[in-house]
């Protein structure tokens, strides 16, 4: 691929343009906002000049209610010899292309599984699907050199590949992306009007739960809009559980010690089952899930200190998995919950202890 031309220069779009960029592709982008183009070209995106004839690939990062459209105006323009999208939804845009009558040959839907709460060019960076699985959904029509161009744009972003049918992809991130998003509204909803008293105990499991519901609503209705079967039968199971749990609480609240231990019976059914699908959750890097130790260690809110630490894990010859923080309540100070493998927890708790780090048990 040595030409591209994208089309919508919001945080995906950008993004695919800057890793093309850097890998030597020219890169023309273009926006119904021609200011957005602009400042993804200042970026190093590429350039907001039009192409001077077909390009090698088209990539259309418009919302998924605008891809159809964008799709058919530059196949019968001919602007490029491949066309792709990188909508999040795939099912519903290749139906309406087909109803248009195209031949979509030249055309295949994709989908990086990769984003950021934040919107727009200036969020966007090269390596934002680094390491990421990029949905591809190829039809029985489509031509091998535009497969091969998909590939292509896969790798110069350093993403994985996935082969998958258009609709069980569609089925799929309602599951893992577009129903947990609701979820994480909902619960983030009930925030709104509580007491400040309330809110001001938020720990870190509530922001794990809400980090996702403060991305753009306008976004997310254009998404939810090209995917609302599949989510709303998962809502529907969702609401059976929260139904049969709501029962159970109150079968806790009673006097009869039979309801009681029916209720008891109910929460653990959910937390059990709550416990089976977590583990199902892939670990580093798409390997199995595995079992990590922590060592969690007080620091203060200082420049500097998470690089102390890491270095001083580095020097104890420790690789630190996974890492979390929580800041404390009114304090410039916090806790750093560091992920290890049980073996060396011992190793790396005596050698930061030795360092003058405080280790909280």
């Amino acid at each position: 691929m040595r030409t591209a031309l994208v089309i919508g220069t919001g945080l995906i779009g950008t993004s695919a343009a800057l890793a093309l960029a850097k890998r030597g592709v020219v890169v023309h982008l273009v926006d119904h906002d021609p200011e957005q183009a602009r400042t993804a070209a200042a970026l190093g995106a590429g350039t907001d000049e039009e192409p001077a004839g077909p390009v090698d690939l088209a990539i259309v990062a418009a919302p998924p209610a605008h891809v159809a459209g964008a799709l058919a105006d530059a196949m019968r323009r001919g602007v490029a010899r491949g066309y792709l999208d990188v909508a999040s939804v795939k099912g519903g845009p290749r139906r309406e292309l087909e109803s248009l009558g195209l031949d979509l040959s030249a055309y295949i839907g994709t989908h990086p599984m990769s984003g950021r709460e934040k919107s727009g060019p200036l969020a966007a960076t090269e390596d934002l699907f680094e390491g990421r699985p990029w949905v591809l959904t190829p039809a029985r029509g489509t031509d091998t050199e535009v497969l091969n161009l998909a590939l292509e744009l896969v790798s110069h972003c350093r993403a994985v590949p996935v082969v998958m049918d258009a609709d069980a992809h569609d089925r799929a991130v309602a599951l893992v992306s577009h129903m947990p998003h609701l979820v994480s509204s909902m619960v983030a909803a009930r925030l709104e009007h509580a007491e400040e008293t309330a809110v001001r105990l938020c720990g870190q499991g509530i922001r794990d739960v809400t980090r996702i519901a403060a991305s753009d609503p306008r976004m997310w209705i254009d998404i939810l809009s090209a995917n609302p079967g599949p989510v709303a039968d998962l809502l529907a199971d969702v609401s059976a559980d929260l139904d049969e749990t709501v029962r159970a609480l109150r079968a806790l609240q009673s006097s009869d010690e039979a309801k009681r231990r029916e209720g008891t019976t109910g929460i653990e059914d959910v937390l059990r089952r709550g416990n089976a699908g977590q583990v199902r959750v892939p670990g580093k890097h798409g390997a199995a899930p595995t079992t990590y130790e922590s060592v969690v260690v007080l620091i203060d809110d200082q420049p500097g200190q998470l690089a102390r630490i890491f270095a001083d894990a580095g020097h104890a010859g420790v690789n630190i998995e996974d890492v979390r923080i929580e800041h404390a309540t009114g304090q410039q100070a916090g806790l750093v919950e560091l992920m290890v493998k049980p073996s060396v927890a011992p190793v790396l708790t005596a050698a930061l202890r030795e360092r003058g780090w405080a280790i909280r048990q």
